[in-house]
């Protein structure tokens, strides 16, 4: 059921009734319903009142004059399309209904045209305004819904675009380093399957944030399968934005491919560490550290593969330092550290 609107979401209303005190007295019996309302004169302000889009206008036949007919007719010209603003005329008793619909439904095009014959009691009157109140408020929700649709679909074009371009850079740094077709398909699916997992976290959680912790428990548990944990992840469940959740995934993606190719995985008994942390100061600090044990003596390659490259640049730019790798003979370690504000505008420890 759709909520009752307040007051406050209601628009207002404009009367222009030159004659005698119709506008005072119109104006105060909608004041009394807490209907907000302003009077026009057609010689001096009304042109300025229209520029300030009243939800609803009240017009006395007395003051429908062609000056008037033609300032109201210029600011419904100037209206969006998802607006019919309601015009509500009070005629009198012996005018031709008939006659003035049809002059100034040519003249008005894009309004509500309603029309009542005088004498009119207030509650008749103030039942059909407050009914156009709602009318005018539907019509503006609709507003919004086109608004936020057209930015749903900018958003989507703009990640599309993103993804693609992301897709397309994966293949072309995979293809340089691959021996052949079958590497290439390999090591290409994996990381699209990396790529995959992180949008799949993003998605689940509802946002432009996710759980770190998700993230990586996503990245590392297709090798944690049958009951056998080789990599072991602990760290506090710090919430990170897409950007810095994607960086992580792919890097971490590509050192566990190079374990499993030359490092600790490559081994029955190796095991991998993945630990993170938030140095609580002034101004907090990341940390993310990946350490190999019990794999092959480890030595330095005499040239940087792909992996090696990717992890270097990617979390430099993310989080503005350069990462320590080191080939260590008892195992490989990578180790970044930086400010929490790069990877994070919302961080919850528990």
């Amino acid at each position: 059921m759709k909520a009752i609107p307040t007051e406050s979401e209601l628009d207002w209303v404009l009367v222009l009734a030159p004659f005698r005190k119709d506008a005072d007295y119109i104006a105060a019996f909608l004041r009394e319903q807490k209907i907000e309302v302003k009077a026009a004169n057609a010689d001096r302000d009304l042109v300025e009142n229209l520029s300030k889009s009243p939800g609803i206008i009240v017009i006395t036949h007395e003051a429908l004059t062609p000056e008037v007919v033609a300032k109201v007719a210029g600011h419904l010209a100037a209206q969006p399309d998802w607006s019919e603003v309601p015009i509500i005329i009070l005629l009198e008793r012996n005018a031709s209904i008939a006659g003035i619909r049809d002059q100034l439904q040519h003249s008005w095009a894009g309004s509500r045209l309603l029309f009542y014959t005088r004498p009119i009691t207030p509650l008749e009157l103030v039942n059909g305004i407050q009914s156009n109140l709602l009318v005018r408020l539907r019509q503006r929700e609709v507003r919004d819904s086109i608004e936020r649709e057209r930015e749903l679909r900018l958003e989507l074009n703009h990640r599309v675009k993103n993804v693609l371009a992301s897709v397309a850079s994966i293949f072309q740094m995979t293809r340089r380093g691959a021996a052949n077709v079958e590497d290439l398909a390999c090591d290409f699916t994996g990381r699209l399957q990396a790529l995959s997992n992180v949008h799949t976290a993003v998605f689940e959680a509802g946002g432009e944030d996710v759980s770190l912790s998700a993230v990586i428990e996503l990245t590392v548990s297709p090798y944690n399968s049958e009951g056998v944990s080789r990599i072991y992840v602990n760290g506090p469940d710090v919430i990170v934005n897409r950007e810095a959740a994607t960086t992580i995934a792919l890097c971490l993606h590509e050192l566990i491919t190079n374990a499993i190719k030359y490092g600790a995985l490559s081994q029955p008994d190796g095991q991998v560490e993945i630990v993170w942390a938030v140095a609580e100061t002034d101004s907090p600090e990341f940390s993310l550290n990946w350490v190999e044990a019990a794999g092959p003596a480890v030595r330095e390659p005499s040239r940087q593969g792909y992996g090696t490259r990717y992890v270097r640049s990617a979390l430099r730019s993310l989080f503005g330092t350069v990462p320590d790798i080191v080939f260590a003979p008892e195992g490989l370690r990578c180790s970044v550290r930086g400010p929490v504000a790069r990877i994070s505008a919302n961080l919850t420890s528990r």
